[in-house]
């Protein structure tokens, strides 16, 4: 691909999503998008970069996006930031706001609603040491299609293999054939909606835990900033805010601090 042709997607990916795509990154053009030129009965590559360069339509621009920007996911990733919010995180926020408080918790660029289900299962196993405790999770995804995904709960054989504990697999999933489907006591637990975390938070009200894992790494530093920024006004002083493995705030923001001894793990100043 000839660079000026890779910085027409480059350009309009980074208006649309912040996200910002290196030129060592050009051979994913290729293989992602090529289901977005079946899709719109587009000859080839080259026709769609120079759609992309007159007035291309919206619904084009929004599946280009959609497909540069979804990333991949499964069941329990990491392990250690579910063993840390039912250990850690919701104990200290119930000491914090009470017996039969409300925990309001966010799931930023969710995905295929993995990681949202995941905590309602958690929930949903600790039921009787949080009894009296209210969740809300609210999942949030730049992109629709992955989103509508999400909300119909259904996964192949390979994507709950990975990660998923059979005992939870079989409690919580109904099997049909090769697809298990999440039971609609854990899909009603998260509430799913679009959003793209340039745009304005304030429409979400306040949280009390913050998950926005392994998406950053896709941003430039002052977009990372400003993200930050926002969700520091979006979470309670008690509150806690997850971030991927390979992520900080260290540099990035005055307005969280990392955990002494809990990597990952940050509380608003």
């Amino acid at each position: 691909m000839k660079p000026q042709d890779f910085d027409v997607y480059k350009n309009m990916l980074y208006a649309k999503s912040g996200y910002v795509i290196g030129i060592d990154k050009a051979y994913l053009l290729e293989s992602r998008l090529a289901p977005v030129i079946k899709k719109h009965g587009i000859e080839n590559m080259d026709m769609l970069t120079a759609k992309l360069r007159g007035a291309a339509p919206q619904a084009l621009i929004d599946d280009i996006v959609d497909a540069m920007t979804t990333n991949e996911t499964m069941f329990f990733r990491d392990q250690k930031p579910f063993d840390k919010f039912r250990d850690v995180i919701v104990p200290n926020i119930i000491k914090a706001k009470g017996a039969g408080c409300t925990i309001r918790i966010w799931s930023a660029a969710c995905s295929s609603g993995q990681e949202p289900y995941c905590l309602a299962m958690l929930m949903k196993e600790n039921a009787m040491k949080w009894a009296g405790v209210k969740f809300e999770i609210l999942a949030t995804d730049l992109s629709r299609e992955i989103l509508d995904q999400a909300r119909a709960g259904k996964y192949s054989q390979f994507e709950v293999q990975r990660g998923m504990p059979i005992m939870m697999l079989v409690k919580y999933f109904t099997q049909t054939g090769e697809t298990w489907t999440i039971k609609d006591d854990i899909k009603t637990m998260v509430q799913f909606k679009q959003f793209n975390l340039l745009d304005p938070m304030e429409q979400f009200g306040t949280f009390d835990v913050i998950f926005c894992r392994n998406v950053l790494i896709y941003f430039d530093q002052q977009t990372k900033g400003k993200i930050l920024e926002k969700m520091a006004k979006r979470i309670h002083k008690h509150g806690y805010l997850l971030l991927g493995g390979a992520e900080t705030v260290l540099g990035i923001t005055q307005s969280f601090k990392p955990l002494e001894g809990e990597r990952g793990v940050y509380a608003p100043v």
